[in-house]
């Protein structure tokens, strides 16, 4: 809470136990609830990372097609290292109604965009979970930059054999 990455000394970063209780470092930030959901619902989840990344919360405050599907699919790359990416409402930040919301997607997707907020994705470590984080960003800001023009996504078999090919979990 309240730092910048990077000026983020390790030593500040808090460790809780699996009960939430503080271990070592700051104190944890208000937004805990919406990671301890994510770990709980994602059996896989070994990190959790949230970002308040400019992109993608600007496409959050935009009208979507699908909010259980909230990228397109444009890139293989998007679907080998997200899945689908559930777009959940907006809650205030610290608002403990968003870890209910997580859970009751049931652990069916590693990334979610919380609306005119920010994107939470699960990773079995802390590097697939930047290498994810990293890639919705970058997803969503080819989808705005692509916004109202004749783009074209994968089509639905070429989804397909990336998710068959690469094992994703495509809910």
């Amino acid at each position: 809470t309240e730092s910048c990455l990077g000026r983020l000394d390790p030593v500040r970063i808090s460790l809780l136990d699996t009960n939430g209780v503080l271990l070592s470092g700051d104190k944890p930030t208000k937004e805990m609830p919406l990671h301890e959901a994510f770990y709980e619902s994602r059996a896989a989840a070994g990190a959790i990372v949230h970002l308040h990344s400019s992109y993608s919360v600007a496409l959050s405050t935009l009208p979507v097609e699908d909010s259980a599907n909230f990228l397109p699919p444009l890139t293989a790359y998007s679907i080998m290292r997200l899945g689908k990416v559930a777009l959940l409402p907006y809650f205030r930040p610290g608002d403990k109604a968003v870890s209910q919301a997580i859970r009751d997607l049931e652990g069916r997707y590693s990334a979610i965009m919380l609306a005119k907020h920010g994107p939470v994705v699960a990773g079995r470590g802390l590097e697939e979970a930047v290498f994810a984080i990293e890639e919705l960003e970058e997803t969503s800001k080819l989808t705005l930059m692509l916004r109202d023009l004749p783009a074209f996504s994968l089509d639905e078999a070429q989804v397909q054999d990336i998710v068959t090919h690469f094992d994703v979990d495509w809910g």
